[in-house]
């Protein structure tokens, strides 16, 4: 529709440019030309057209400005394929503890430690200082003895444990029955005694140390049998202390080399 409007209006508009006043050609001729840029773009043949293609020429150059100042905004900024860097992010989170690292190295030795007590330490430590050690055991004093009675007694004898297994220490003397101290300390002891029996008497056996009584123990003849008389304790040794097993009546059975009855004792910790 509107461009059978235009082809209707250009002939009116041509033929009124002779006829008008100097200002009305121009007005035609900015109408005409304005018209032929929409309209015809492509320029006229003869002289009149080749001053209407002149001035239409000029009024394209000037309305090109025009729309390049006014018709079209400022050019749009151009971008290249990779932008400013911005700035930096807020940091993130901590994350989860990482795995434990490898084992360090074996420190530098340390200094040497206080010396040991080794007179109240012991061989088994007990009441000393410092912990129990491979050098305590073996630089600590060793006392212990285990013998047995190879003959029979009776009465009131002092028993001879003669069957002497050990001995460390050599306190013990087999053929006394006797147990003399070398190192003062705190001892233990133990003994056992067979009474033989058969005939309906009773045995007491005692532990004697320096002539006192530090324990007793007593066998009674039931029904024909043997019985034992066995007890304990511990004591505490000076240099020269003696301690043995002495019968207090009835009979004890020796037994050649089975030791049925013994008498043992070892230093539990030296003063």
């Amino acid at each position: 529709m509107l461009v059978l409007v235009l082809v209707v209006l250009i002939p009116v508009l041509v033929s009124s440019v002779g006829t008008g006043g100097a200002d009305d050609s121009a007005s035609h001729f900015e109408m005409l030309g304005t018209c032929r840029m929409v309209c015809d773009p492509f320029s006229s043949t003869g002289t009149a057209g080749t001053g209407l293609d002149t001035a239409t020429t000029g009024l394209q150059v000037d309305n090109d400005a025009d729309l390049s100042d006014h018709s079209i905004g400022p050019p749009l900024p151009t971008y290249s394929a990779h932008g400013p860097q911005g700035k930096p992010g807020r940091p993130g989170k901590p994350g989860p503890p990482g795995p434990p690292g490898e084992p360090g190295p074996p420190g530098p030795k340390g200094p040497p430690g206080d010396g040991v007590d080794i007179v109240r330490t012991g061989i088994l430590g007990l009441g000393g200082k410092g912990s129990v050690s491979t050098t305590t055991y073996n630089t600590s004093p060793r006392v212990a003895f285990y013998a047995g009675l190879r003959n029979p007694q009776e009465g009131y004898d002092i028993l001879r444990f003669d069957d002497v297994v050990t001995n460390i220490g050599g306190n013990f003397e087999g053929a006394t029955g006797k147990f003399t101290c070398k190192i003062p300390g705190t001892y233990f002891f133990i003994y056992n005694v067979l009474m033989r029996g058969g005939d309906g008497t009773s045995m007491w056996a005692d532990l004697i140390k320096n002539g006192l009584v530090r324990a007793s123990a007593i066998a009674q003849d039931q029904d024909q049998s043997y019985d034992y008389a066995s007890n304990s304790a511990i004591l505490h040794l000076d240099a020269g202390d003696e301690v043995f097993i002495k019968l207090d009546g009835g009979k004890a059975h020796g037994g050649n080399s089975n030791k049925y009855s013994t008498f043992s004792g070892f230093i539990l910790y030296a003063d």
